[in-house]
């Protein structure tokens, strides 16, 4: 291997330089035949293998030397000159074009190949596009130029039109070394190749200064354009022949500058696979320190134990291994493709998706649960494939790329787990966005659970994938606490609420929540995150998406028509056709669902004379979207692993609220508008609804619930509060006393309506408050408020209870939400009755309002401010009528304020109940 063995370390002991290099190109562009004759001539191997004779180094797998393609990325390791160099071979089919975009995430550059027979394929520019993304440092080699017909000249001139002028031929430029000063420096050879040096010197700004001012261009200056994408050097030549290939490596060689890394430890993961033993194998760059076997791995708290750097097919074991090189670990069991470990960032999402999604039908003696798991398995290989379980129909479902990945797959699963399967018929996978901002409110409270959740969703532009932020005060919510949401909105795909498909181009913002500091669990937060961003997506205008095709008709200017006449019926779009000779040029984008298929009947009409290339352009707005939710099956409300609803607890009894009537109940206030500081902003309440056995809770709701809400963190304001309400006059049995009718008619009517209550002047007014007082005042003050919140449910006005605490020194008085009510703890040197009469008198004029009081002096101020006045007997007698109606009574048994259990049963079991208390006590 000219020096080196197989790991490449250096016989002439000179510094280890380290450089990985991936191939790309369109199938059939001779990718695998350049990497081949690559090895070759650095020694690597001793006999040129070929596509065709099924013989290549780099195909290992029998199912790639069977259809002459790559199907999974393979890597070789061989030196050239003083570099050790890391040769990655990716897929060149579109449908394994994901496990090439993988491999781009690890690679210092790469060479992009071009069939010189074909030119630029539609593939070939999707590749040029995510090396742009990644920002990788390109070369270009224009393969197959001993065919004949092939035009260098031409083919530099379709590169330079489709990737830009900066592709610079460098294959007649030669160096020199023994320049003056020791610099290496660019010359021309001789002058018919100045004009090359010209092209490369307008490229960038320095090097065209020092180009006029010396005729040359040092070598460091190439490095940096080269590196900063501003110059792409071409070569030309056979791969097959041999031709052009050491310059090429001698170009790669020269031209990639050296790398520097940190010396705190990182890794990316690129690729999971298992070798013949069926041992996990973890492929990934270590892009900081060192990593070496028994090392306990930073996050994930797990050991290495093996470092294998493989070539080919065979793997040689190191100890460690140092930053910049590629390599395969074992011991990793819960790493995936993109994770960054250490002090190494997560990759962005893929741009390359699938856009189809198979059923896979299953023999009939075939467990459908245990298939599920080793599809599970294969996915992790390839997360491409995206196993999706439908649990309503108990189907397994996959995400593919085309009909090639099918056959590949088939055979996969026949030859891992010996069952063969069959696919159904392709449709599209579509995915789901809104259309303005929404906030989302998500409330998990089952017994000794607590947690709260406030999300503003927002579009986002087309292709911008799903962002997650938060802008929550560290004051209301801990930082633990809101990284915990940020987490669990990153964790999972979120389904939309149209068909069940993923949610993207969106921003989802945590603007507040609230935890309880004894009965707050990490689940509680995942539990109310995913319930916050579906509750949003319910109250959200949302609209379906699906993907695009990019394509370029070149064609005969004859058939021109037709093709336009062709995309306008695919719902496409098309821009200015382009005459170029007897050609006519379209491009434009139209729907996967419509261009599917397509191919073939275009070079039917053309009579073989058109070349029309595709790629994805990425998701838009469904073109047919009426169509689709009409075919569709997803019931937002029945998906049970995803619910809309949030969960609540009252009186010992715990309740799902629907996503409708979360936000009248949730305990924070809203945050997508800002309202008037010195209002606090409140939603109507209606009583929890009672449920039954068709109510199915998650596992952690059925755990238990609360006898009594939790005492979360309390907002801390003194405002009054604000909200729509209901006239006070009403007729026995009329619609009236349907809640849903009262909000839309209150809303209608634009009055509010507030009860604000003397607490403590009701607790020494009723006899059965007071005697619990004088056992335990904060029993009686928990007592009423449970009295009152379930009066509010019936009455649907905003119910404000108010207490003294002015003799509270340095008290700055605070304002909390009781499930459906406020309670409100006065200021120092505040009491309830000056409390109450500011509050009557800013609101009087604009609401009605009534004061329930027994005290006479305030009745007085209060009437005078234009309230009204109920006294502690009113108030009573008002609470025993509404729970009698509650409960479908208007005779019948006194309501005794004492019994906690009683007062919510229906008749007949409240009599059951009482026989039993009654035979218990005779005996």
């Amino acid at each position: 291997m000219k020096g080196a063995d197989f790991m490449g370390n250096n016989s002439e002991n000179k510094p280890d330089r380290y450089i990985n290099i991936g191939i790309v190109a369109h199938v059939d562009a001779g990718k695998t035949t350049l990497s081949e004759s690559m090895l070759y001539h650095a020694g690597a191997i001793r006999k040129l293998g070929r596509v065709d004779h099924k013989d290549a180094f780099l195909d290992t797998d029998q199912m790639e030397r069977e259809r002459g393609i790559t199907i999974f990325s393979k890597q070789a390791v061989f030196r050239w000159k003083d570099r050790t160099i890391t040769l990655l071979d990716t897929p060149g089919h579109v449908d394994f074009s994901a496990e090439m975009e993988r491999v781009l995430q690890v690679l210092d550059c790469a060479v992009l190949v071009v069939s010189g027979a074909d030119g630029v394929q539609g593939h070939t520019q999707t590749l040029w596009k995510l090396l742009k993304r990644y920002h990788i440092p390109t070369f270009l080699f224009v393969n197959k130029m001993d065919q004949e017909g092939t035009d260098g000249e031409k083919l530099l001139k379709e590169l330079r039109k489709r990737f830009g002028e900066n592709v610079v031929p460098f294959v007649d430029i030669m160096t020199e070394s023994d320049c003056p000063g020791g610099k290496v420096y660019l010359h021309t050879k001789e002058s018919a190749v100045e004009e090359v040096l010209e092209e490369l010197a307008v490229c960038e700004d320095d090097m065209m200064e020092e180009y006029l001012e010396e005729g040359r261009i040092s070598l460091d200056k190439v490095q940096k354009a080269v590196a900063d994408r501003q110059v792409f050097p071409c070569y030309f030549g056979s791969a097959l022949h041999s031709q052009g290939v050491e310059e090429l490596l001698d170009g790669l060689d020269l031209h990639i500058k050296d790398k520097t890394y940190p010396a705190e430890f990182g890794a990316k993961v690129y690729k999971i696979a298992r070798d013949n033993q069926g041992n996990r194998l973890t492929y990934l760059k270590v892009t900081g320190g060192r990593l070496k076997v028994k090392d306990v791995v930073e996050g994930l708290n797990e050991k290495i134990n093996q470092i294998r750097i493989y070539s080919g097919e065979k793997f040689e074991a190191v100890q460690e291994v140092e930053a910049g090189r590629v390599c395969a670990v074992t011991g990793l069991e819960n790493t995936r493709p993109g994770q960054g470990i250490g002090a190494e960032e997560e990759s962005d999402l893929p741009v390359l998706e699938p856009v189809l999604t198979y059923q896979i039908l299953l023999p009939d003696d075939c467990d459908v649960h245990k298939m599920l798991l080793n599809l599970k398995i294969l996915e992790e290989e390839e997360p491409e494939l995206h196993i999706v379980w439908e649990e309503q129909t108990s189907e397994i479902h996959v995400q593919l790329m085309g009909d090639v990945q099918i056959e590949i797959l088939q055979r996969m699963i026949k030859e891992r787990f010996g069952v063969l399967v069959e696919f159904g018929e392709g449709s599209i996978v579509y995915k789901e966005t809104i259309t303005a901002p929404v906030e989302g409110v998500g409330h998990f409270e089952p017994l000794r659970h607590y947690a709260e959740v406030h999300l503003r969703l927002e579009p986002g532009e087309r292709g911008s994938g799903m962002q997650f932020a938060a802008e929550c005060s560290e004051d209301i919510l801990d930082r633990n606490w809101q990284r915990l949401v940020l987490t669990h909105l990153e964790e999972k795909e979120h389904k939309g609420v149209l068909t069940g498909s993923p949610i993207t181009d969106m921003k989802i913002t945590l603007t507040s929540g609230r935890a309880h500091q004894k009965h707050t669990e990490g689940g509680d937060f995942r539990q109310a995150t995913y319930r916050a961003v579906r509750q949003g997506l319910k109250k959200a205008d949302s609209i379906l998406l699906e993907p695009y095709y990019e394509f370029r008709m070149e064609l005969p200017s004859e058939n021109v028509g037709r093709a336009m006449t062709d995309i306008q019926n695919m719902s496409g779009k098309f821009g200015t056709p382009m005459i170029e000779e007897e050609t006519t040029v379209l491009t434009g984008s139209a729907p996967v669902s419509l261009m599917r298929g397509y191919q073939k009947e275009f070079t039917a009409y053309t009579g073989g004379r058109g070349r029309m290339a595709v790629s994805l352009k990425g998701y838009d707005i469904c073109h047919n979207q009426e169509e689709v939710l009409a075919e569709s099956t997803y019931d937002s409300e029945a998906d049970l692993a995803n619910p809309t609803g949030s969960v609540f607890c009252a009186h010992g009894a715990g309740f799902v609220v629907d996503w409708d009537e979360v936000e009248e109940y949730m305990h924070m206030e809203h945050t997508l508008e800002s309202g008037n500081d010195d209002e606090m902003d409140a939603m109507e309440v209606t009583l929890p609804k009672r449920r039954h056995s068709s109510i199915e809770l998650t596992q952690e709701e059925l755990d238990a619930i609360y006898v009594r809400t939790p005492d979360p963190k309390k907002d801390r304001s003194t405002a009054p509060v604000t909200v729509r309400a209901k006239e006070k006059t009403r007729e026995p049995g009329s619609a009236y006393q349907d809640p849903k009718w009262e909000a839309r008619r209150r809303a209608k009517a634009g009055t509010e309506e507030y009860l604000l209550v003397d607490g403590y002047n009701i607790i020494f007014s009723w006899e059965e408050l007071k005697e619990l007082s004088e056992r335990d005042i904060g029993a009686a003050r928990g007592k009423l408020a449970d009295i009152l919140s379930n009066y509010q449910g019936f009455r649907k006005c905003t119910l404000i209870l108010v207490y003294d605490a002015y003799k509270v020194e340095g008290n700055p008085g605070e304002v909390m939400k009781y499930h459906n009510i406020y309670i409100v703890y006065t200021k120092e040197a505040e009491t309830a009755d000056q409390y109450i009469e500011k509050t009557v008198r800013r609101i009087a004029k604009n609401a009605d309002v009534t004061v329930a009081t027994s005290d006479g002096l305030e009745q007085v101020i209060i009437m005078g401010q234009g309230a009204h006045r109920m006294s502690a007997p009113g108030l009573k007698e008002e609470v025993e009528l509404a729970l009698k109606e509650l409960r479908g009574e208007h005779l019948g048994r006194q309501v005794n304020l004492k019994n906690y259990l009683l007062d919510y049963l229906d008749e007949e079991t409240a009599k059951q109940m009482e026989e039993i208390r009654l035979g218990k006590e005779k005996c």
